[in-house]
């Protein structure tokens, strides 16, 4: 067999050989509207099947959590361990998060019920269509109108509205934050510091109405992933918190609940070596005709300077089409990435070209983002590290 010379160049990943999120049957964003409809709530469906419905739901989001991650560690996670096989109506299996696999996005689908493509925070940073400008849709930065940029009800406002008892638990820092009120509000916002303190107030207002639905959030697994990698101790002292955190409420539960444990995306650690982690900042192929640089490490938004597009792409898929899928918008949207559907409003704070990573790979950029180039734990594509999250179950 001939061996491979300098002028072969093996075809990039086909865009659609990549693994599209269970949008409409098993993502986040079907999660409440199943709970919700199965407390009566109008214009609700339950389309993940598989969940029986409940008078009260709790969902409990594990940021950084991933199924392959709780997988792997039974003795840190003894509760939770016991627990898998209960996941997705005790079916044993995960559901995925949407596309890309962060946190920002994936919140935003939890609280609306929507995918990416309709409610529109469709990365970690995106381009604002309206002023040119990346826009970081974790902090919000710089400041864009939320209801002009999420204009959908929650899932929450609604179940309000139908007279089901709601609440979020969570950090106080949260309240008020712009992610906040176009993701999560609607009902009740209550604010303790301590893991253990909104336990135990996710299940008092779990038992405060007759239908109820709480949401609570613990975010230090993620953090701790970021910075020192779910390999760590660190990381794994985390893991160990949490699940006596499940287990705390899951022992409170009040008669006729439902407790869902989950998580918005898992996490992977990318070695800190030049075959890893590809330096935007220093590829002068990459940065050819690049206006802005969007997304995050393995789920990146490329905006093209006018009329470089095409150029763009080719030049991403001939320099990283063996390790990411390199699509063009129209081809990502066409594959489904972001959903069934995209709003017309959205559609420009997609990249030009988006690239979502199949490898243990990152694009960072060294002098742009510094801190996002330091962290250990990664997260963003498609791959089953990232997109696949326990939906564990505990009734009453």
């Amino acid at each position: 067999m001939a061996q491979p010379t300098a002028w072969d160049h093996p075809e990039p990943l086909a865009v659609s050989s990549a693994p599209v999120p269970d949008y409409g049957t098993g993502s986040l964003a079907d999660l409440l509207p199943t709970l919700a409809a199965g407390m009566d709530v109008p214009g609700m469906s339950p389309t993940i099947p598989e969940l029986a419905p409940a008078d009260r739901n709790c969902v409990f989001l594990i940021d950084g959590l991933g199924w392959e991650q709780l997988k792997a560690h039974p003795d840190e996670a003894p509760f939770m361990t016991s627990l898998l096989h209960s996941s997705r109506g005790d079916t044993g299996r995960p559901i995925t998060t949407g596309y890309p696999a962060t946190t920002a996005t994936s919140l935003a689908s939890v609280g609306t019920g929507l995918p990416p493509g309709a409610h529109g925070l469709p990365g970690y940073t995106v381009r604002n269509p309206a002023t040119g400008e990346l826009m970081n849709q974790l902090r919000w930065q710089p400041w864009t109108e939320p209801r002009a940029w999420q204009p959908y009800p929650t899932v929450f406002q609604l179940a309000h509205q139908a007279g089901v008892h709601t609440a979020q638990v969570s950090s106080p820092t949260f309240e008020n934050t712009p992610l906040t009120k176009i993701a999560l509000s609607g009902g009740t916002f209550r604010g303790k510091l301590s893991g253990e303190d909104r336990m135990d107030l996710a299940a008092a207002q779990l038992a405060a109405g007759d239908r109820s639905l709480v949401y609570t959030y613990y975010a230090e697994v993620d953090g701790k992933g970021h910075r020192f990698g779910v390999d760590s101790d660190a990381w794994r002292g985390q893991l160990m918190y949490v699940d006596r955190l499940v287990q705390r409420l899951a022992e409170q539960l009040p008669p006729r609940s439902a407790l869902y444990v989950t998580a918005d995306h898992g996490m992977i650690d990318i070695p800190f070596d030049e075959q890893h982690r590809i330096d935007f900042d220093e590829d002068w192929e990459l940065r050819a005709g690049v206006a802005l640089l969007g997304g995050e490490g393995r789920a990146r938004h490329v905006y093209a300077v006018p009329g470089a597009q095409a150029d763009v792409l080719t030049c991403w898929r001939e320099v990283l089409g063996e390790q990411f899928w390199v699509a063009s918008r129209d081809e990502a949207i066409a594959a489904g990435w972001f959903g069934p559907t995209v709003d017309e409003r959205v559609y420009a704070r997609i990249g030009d070209v988006v690239a979502a990573a199949r490898d243990d790979v990152l694009i960072v950029a060294s002098e742009l983002e510094p801190r996002e180039s330091a962290m250990v734990g990664n997260h963003g594509s498609m791959t089953p590290a990232e997109q696949l999250v326990p939906l564990l179950q505990v009734r009453s």
